[in-house]
């Protein structure tokens, strides 16, 4: 199970307890955020994109959405999700537990400037009922993560 093998990876930062489970699912940001008792924007969601044929992945606020244009700035290529089925494969994770922690060898991070404006947020970790609360610092240092990108807009009233 993904969670076991996040669990795994936190342990050599003895953080594995750190890790928080629910009752229900945090599948989605919205219920994520439920479950957290937080606001959607402070879930760290880490979306999965096919570049030049390798799979990235791109945490980002849970209320900002990745612009195509900005995307293609930055990467040299459209914005294209991995399809369901290629995510676990291609990853390391299924789809609603997807985690920078624990992934495949080779899968790059990036992480969107969106998160710059939370002191903490919560990135799932490898399950659709799992959390971890981290600071942006951590949340650098735990996911490798190449850099900070700015490939993603904060929609307008939110």
């Amino acid at each position: 199970m993904a969670i076991e093998k996040v669990r795994e990876y936190f342990k050599q930062f003895g953080m594995e307890d750190q890790i928080l489970e629910f009752d229900v699912s945090s599948a989605t940001v919205e219920l994520a955020a439920k479950a957290l008792g937080v606001a959607g924007q402070r879930i760290a969601k880490t979306l999965s994109f096919d570049v030049g044929g390798n799979a990235i992945l791109v945490v980002a606020a849970g209320d900002a959405k990745v612009n195509n244009g900005k995307f293609k700035a930055q990467f040299g290529t459209k914005a294209k999700m991995l399809a369901a089925d290629d995510v676990e494969r291609l990853v390391g994770h299924a789809v609603g537990g997807v985690c920078p922690f624990g992934i495949r060898e080779g899968v790059k991070v990036y992480l969107d400037e969106s998160l710059k404006r939370f002191d903490t947020v919560y990135p799932a970790c490898g399950s659709s009922n799992s959390a971890i609360e981290l600071t942006i610092e951590q949340l650098q240092k735990l996911s490798n993560a190449e850099c900070f990108v700015d490939v993603c807009v904060i929609p307008e009233g939110e």
